[in-house]
């Protein structure tokens, strides 16, 4: 089964099956997309088929910097950024909560950075992944 909710790689997802999947998270996807598309513009939007153990997922790009991915899933959507060193000491340094510095620690280790990986299920999911992106773009 792909992370995605959408694994099908001849259906991209459309704004009707994206929020039909995502449910009451549609807002906070909303949110999101809107959010960084107005902190960090120009962003552009690609939808992603990563293969069949990832499936379909929306890339947010400023001008060549990969400012997050988000993967749709059943209720829920996945936020993830690459973190590196100084974003990541920089997020300990910051009001990010325990539980978000956790899960930035423990995170796989790439060329890139720090492969963090939040599920946005809430509006405090919410805030604290547009903390991380801030936190990112910063550094």
């Amino acid at each position: 089964m792909a992370l995605s909710a959408f694994d099908d790689k001849a259906k991209m997802p459309n704004e009707k099956t994206l929020s039909e999947m995502l449910g009451r998270a549609s807002s906070l996807w909303d949110d999101l997309r809107s959010h960084i598309s107005s902190e960090y513009k120009p962003v552009t939007k690609h939808w992603n088929f990563s293969g069949k153990n990832y499936g379909w997922g929306l890339r947010l790009k400023h001008n060549e910097r990969i400012v997050l991915y988000m993967t749709p899933c059943r209720g829920h959507f996945l936020a993830s950024l690459a973190l590196g060193e100084r974003a990541a000491r920089a997020a300990h340094e910051s009001r990010v909560p325990n539980a978000v510095l956790e899960i930035i620690d423990e995170a796989p280790r790439y060329a890139e950075g720090r492969g963090v990986r939040i599920a946005v299920k809430t509006k405090k999911d919410l805030e604290n992944v547009k903390k991380l992106a801030a936190i990112k773009m910063a550094n």
